[in-house]
């Protein structure tokens, strides 16, 4: 089974914070340039347990973006890439508290100019999957994640989506969000962008139910709190392993979350076993700094 991810590549800039940020003074910290990009993320971590991933997205004409497609390569990623010659490879400023927590400032730059002919269709087939980041929905590369999705449904594949991010989800309004996702399609939110989507907030299980009508599945997480899936019906929930180290990243652990929980799903586990697998690559995650996996 093979998992194709479409969408965002970034350099992250990560920012780790000493204390809280001092706006109109220094701020002392350690900065790091990691990869990054919630798609090319997930397919990172999807080859870290063993299972094949390809990226599609696009990079700038500049060493930035080589560079992320041998780092990519180097972590057993196959990618698929359009090169545009007037945009730089996207750039994202990460600023890390000491709780961990991130705030990000993105550049999508190359980000915006994936097109429809850039998706490799003829590639898909029946029994693969497809994840598209629901960041390629709210920028310019719309067309191009729509028509991915048309192709994999046509194709016989499974398809899921990553919510982005609260705060471009209310800008773009939950409606015009929901409205692009395939019927079937397994949603991944957490708790912010799950409330933004469903309207108000509330727990994990909750939520996903809510999320999960007319055939779609949601998945809901709340950090290193409970996750939950639900099909509309059942409902599962699963609570997440203390963290072993105070000094954590949770850049990317939505992502890995997600790689988990495809692979495992990919085997046939149950919503409890995906759940399971979902926590433990997110842990892993935010032991590392970025979000892609060492």
């Amino acid at each position: 089974m093979t998992f194709y991810c479409l969408g965002d590549l970034m350099v992250d800039v990560v920012a780790r914070l000493f204390g809280p940020l001092v706006e109109g003074s220094d701020s002392p910290g350690v900065i790091s340039y990691v990869g990054g990009g919630s798609a090319a993320n997930t397919a990172a971590w999807l080859t870290r347990v063993g299972v094949d991933s390809v990226f599609i997205g696009s990079i700038g004409d500049d060493p930035a973006g080589q560079g992320q497609l041998e780092s990519l390569h180097a972590l057993g990623v196959d990618v698929r890439f359009r090169v545009d010659r007037i945009r730089p490879t996207g750039t994202c400023l990460v600023l890390v508290a000491p709780t961990g927590e991130r705030t990000m400032v993105p550049d999508p730059g190359a980000n915006l100019s994936l097109m429809e002919h850039d998706v490799p269709t003829d590639e898909f087939r029946a029994g693969d999957h497809l994840h598209v980041s629901g960041y390629a929905l709210l920028r310019d590369s719309r067309d191009a994640a729509v028509h991915a999705m048309q192709a994999a449904r046509g194709a016989g594949m499974t398809i899921s989506v990553g919510a982005a991010s609260s705060s471009p989800l209310a800008l773009a309004g939950p409606e015009v969000f929901l409205g692009l996702l395939p019927d079937d399609v397994l949603l991944f939110a957490n708790e912010a962008e799950a409330a933004v989507l469903a309207g108000g907030s509330g727990a994990p299980a909750d939520l996903a139910r809510t999320l999960a009508v007319a055939g779609r599945r949601a998945v809901v997480t709340a950090g290193s709190s409970e996750a939950a899936w639900s099909d509309g019906d059942e409902v599962v929930a699963l609570g997440a392993e203390p963290l072993d180290r105070p000094e954590l990243d949770t850049t990317g652990a939505g992502d890995a979350f997600a790689a988990g929980f495809l692979a495992a799903r990919g085997r046939d586990a149950s919503p409890a076993v995906c759940l399971r697998d979902g926590h433990v690559l997110a842990a892993a995650a935010c032991r590392t700094t970025g979000g892609r996996p060492s």
